[in-house]
């Protein structure tokens, strides 16, 4: 099962470091995967979840693409990021990655090897494995618990 470190967060929410390109390759470095937040404006990439408070080029996601998935936070992010592995969504119980994956919200659906699913915080995570022993995938704050 791959571990998706939420925004960057390791051992829990810091949200004075979400989505910063340096929290990111530090949970990049500790060996996990990292879910982003991704919004374009003016024709330029920002980070951010809330509002655009990073600026990053391709250059940057090229070189991390094989460690992120890439939330796109508004439309323009979604055509800009399509050669990404990349998904939309706003309080959809699931929706489709571009690398063929589902995220999935609603854990009422079936869980299995194409679904990612996201258990954030500390106690969804307590028996994770005995209830989604099979998800390709879990997006978390605290991966350095698993």
């Amino acid at each position: 099962m791959i571990i998706i470190s939420h925004r960057g967060n390791i051992r829990g929410v810091k949200q004075d470091r979400e989505n910063a390109p340096s929290y990111i390759d530090c949970a990049i470095g500790n060996g996990y995967q990292v879910e982003i937040d991704i919004r374009v404006l003016g024709g330029e990439l920002w980070l951010g979840h809330d509002e655009a408070q990073y600026k990053v080029d391709h250059t940057w996601l090229k070189k991390r693409e094989d460690h992120l998935w890439i939330h796109c936070k508004n439309a323009d992010a979604a055509k800009e990021c399509r050669i990404y592995k990349s998904f939309c969504h706003t309080s959809d119980p699931f929706t489709y990655t571009s690398n063929g994956k589902i995220w999935l919200h609603d854990l009422r659906y079936t869980v299995d090897e194409s679904t990612v699913i996201p258990l954030l915080s500390k106690g969804d995570l307590e028996s994770f494995v005995a209830l989604y022993p099979n998800a390709y995938a879990v997006c978390t704050d605290y991966p350095a618990l698993i």
